[in-house]
């Protein structure tokens, strides 16, 4: 049901846009107070450039988080927008890459965040030199994901019918999805990542399906409400909560580490990648609400598929450099043939 039937769309975004003010002028304030009139401008500015990048490359994530709460209450959904998203900044955008540069440096946290107030150009150099083990962690993690939804035996419901069709046969193996995650793991290390790193992105990639795992039974654990027969869905609960930021967080690393391409200032980057991702919250809650998913059944399916391109680009990329533009044109492709395809379903329903 949705929550909030009589709400127009724009309402769903007001704080968006109430944020996105609040973090354009904190990033003019910053150049203004660290460079002068003309400073603040050019803060401004990237704050901006940094807002638009986030969100076009998390369409697909706002779509998958949408396939999981849609099947939450309101607490928990509450929870999600006001906790996770200072999870999601705070917590991804900060805490976790200097997390990271702490671990493949053997530096202390301390150090690491010195470096990254104090010498941001040498942390953006450590951070992109590390980033090879957070793409193997997350490309594993979320091709994950993409099979669990692909190899569901119960699935019945199918975009690309002749290859959904034979995953869906497929996954009546046992513990097929772990078997072709951790053998693209090893296969792409083999073949593809250069014999300094391989040892490196092996157990960052394992380490990717045993957090996945792990969140999946922890959620058991703990318990919750199962939605109707048929549907594999995460838990309403803090496991799922978990769940929920670790699938954030894969998504979110890329746009980290292309943010330092555009400037290496901290404080710009967290206002920038903040405002997309309350956005992306906002754009969450408004699917949710509104049952688009429900509407346009085709949506998730593209977003999962976007998923599986996302995990292979990340993959790839201990080797070959995939700019983010690729990576968010291809997810705006899949999702757009997606809701095409839903449209002209919708209408042939509606001619029968």
């Amino acid at each position: 049901m949705a929550l909030s039937a009589r709400r127009t769309t724009l309402s769903y975004f007001t704080g968006s846009f109430v944020v996105t003010a609040i973090m354009l002028l904190a990033g003019f304030a910053y150049g203004y107070v660290t460079g002068g009139l003309k400073a603040g401008f050019a803060a401004l500015a990237l704050v901006a450039i940094l807002s638009v990048l986030e969100v076009s490359l998390s369409f697909d994530n706002a779509v998958v988080n949408a396939t999981i709460l849609q099947h939450w209450d309101a607490k928990w959904r509450r929870v999600f927008l006001v906790f996770g998203i200072l999870v999601a900044v705070v917590g991804m955008r900060l805490l976790f890459p200097i997390l990271i540069v702490a671990l493949a440096s053997a530096q202390s946290l301390g150090a690491v965040v010195d470096l990254a107030f104090r010498h941001p150009a040498e942390y953006a150099a450590q951070l992109t030199s590390s980033k090879y083990l957070v793409e193997a962690f997350g490309g594993a993690f979320l091709l994950m994901i993409a099979l669990g939804f692909f190899l569901d035996r119960e699935k019945d419901d199918h975009w690309i019918g002749p290859v959904e069709a034979r995953l869906t046969a497929l996954g009546q193996i046992e513990a097929i999805q772990g078997l072709i995650t951790l053998g693209t793991v090893l296969v792409v290390a083999h073949f593809v990542a250069p014999e300094p790193q391989r040892a490196g992105f092996e157990l960052a990639g394992v380490l990717g399906v045993m957090a996945f795992i792990a969140s999946k039974g922890l959620g058991t654990l703990l318990g919750g409400e199962e939605a109707e027969a048929g549907q594999k869905i995460v838990r309403a609960s803090v496991a799922g909560f978990l769940y929920l930021e670790l699938l954030d967080a894969s998504f979110s690393f890329d746009g980290v580490i292309g943010a330092f391409a555009i400037t290496t200032s901290l404080p710009l980057i967290m206002f920038g990648l903040g405002t997309g991702a309350y956005f992306v919250r906002s754009l969450t809650i408004w699917l949710v609400d509104n049952e688009k998913l429900a509407e346009y059944r085709y949506l998730s399916h593209g977003a999962y598929w976007a998923i599986a391109v996302l995990a292979g680009i990340m993959l790839a990329s201990v080797r070959y450099e995939i700019p983010d533009i690729v990576t968010g044109f291809i997810g705006a492709l899949l999702i757009g043939a997606a809701f095409h395809s839903a449209t002209a379903a919708n209408r042939r329903d509606a001619a029968a």
